[in-house]
Parts: structure tokens; C-alpha cells; sequence
């Protein structure tokens, strides 16, 4: 059984052969606008603007916490979306991520990519802007998605 490969690099794009996956937490108020979206943005404008539809069309979808959204960006590139943090603000009930979300749409992920047979690329995720505890969101990937036989590969950034 495989672990987490850990590399230093640009999570935007993903130095593997194959299908990839870019996994990212999102939050579930329809912000989009600090962080590594910034990043992901920059390269491809196809995973905010379905984010952005995904948030406004909510009544009559599936969007919120826990949720996850596969949105191609090109042959052997898709984006997910997932939904992993409540607002965006540190106040009285603490940080924005929510680990019981990033479970849950961890555990959407890996049904998809291995429909998709696809390896799956990610920042710490949860752990920006977000608030969260590497420890607790890495055991969580494993559970998800490494004992189901999929590679990941997490990405530190340099500078």
C-alpha cells in the first residue's frame, strides 16, 4: 500500500502522467477569491466559473458542506471542488474548516477518480485560510483515498 507522496511544487499543475484530479477545499458561502484558488485561477478559469454557477443555482443542487464538484479543465485534467469550510471567518466558533466535510468529500472524490482512474493533486488542503490541523486532515486522505489505491500527491510550495 502507497502513502502520500510529498513534493515541493505548483499543486496548479501536477507533474504526473494520466488522468489527474487537483483537489482543493472550498468554502460554502460562494467566496472565491484568496488563497490557492488565486493560484488555480490564474491557469484555468473553468473551476471558478463552475463554482461560482454551482453556488448560485444551490436551491435546486447539491451544494454544501461535504459536497463535491469534478469539473474538467482539459483531457487529462479535472478540478474538485469540495466544500470543507463553513464561511470564511475566525470568530466564536473558531476556524472556517470543518474535517467532517472534507471527510465526507474526500470520500465522493475517490469514487470519482476511480471512475476517472485518475491520480489526485492537492495543496495541505484545509490547512490555509481555512484553519485547519495537517494531522487531522492528513489521516483523513489516507482513509479516503491511499487505501482505495489512489495515488495523491500533496505539493508544498516553495516560497
Amino acid at each position: 500500500m502507497s502513502e502520500i507522496s510529498y513534493i515541493r511544487g505548483d499543486a496548479t499543475a501536477p507533474s504526473a502522467k494520466g488522468v489527474k484530479v487537483i483537489a482543493h477545499v472550498c468554502n460554502d458561502i460562494g467566496g472565491w477569491g484568496k488563497g490557492f484558488v488565486l493560484a488555480l485561477s490564474r491557469r484555468r478559469p473553468e473551476p471558478e466559473a463552475a463554482y461560482r454557477a454551482w453556488h448560485r443555482d444551490r436551491a435546486s443542487n447539491d451544494f454544501g458542506l461535504g459536497a463535491v464538484q469534478v469539473v474538467p479543465v482539459d483531457r487529462y485534467v479535472w478540478v474538485a471542488n469540495m466544500i470543507g469550510q463553513r464561511g470564511i471567518r475566525r470568530g466564536s466558533k473558531g476556524v472556517p474548516v470543518r474535517y467532517a466535510a472534507i471527510d465526507a468529500a474526500l470520500d465522493r472524490l475517490a469514487d470519482r477518480a476511480v471512475e476517472l482512474e485518475a491520480s489526485v493533486h492537492m495543496p495541505r488542503i484545509g490547512c490555509g485560510l481555512a484553519g485547519g490541523s495537517w494531522e487531522r486532515v492528513e489521516p483523513l486522505i489516507v482513509q479516503r483515498l491511499v487505501r482505495r489505491g489512489i495515488a495523491v500527491t500533496v505539493y508544498d510550495h516553495d516560497g
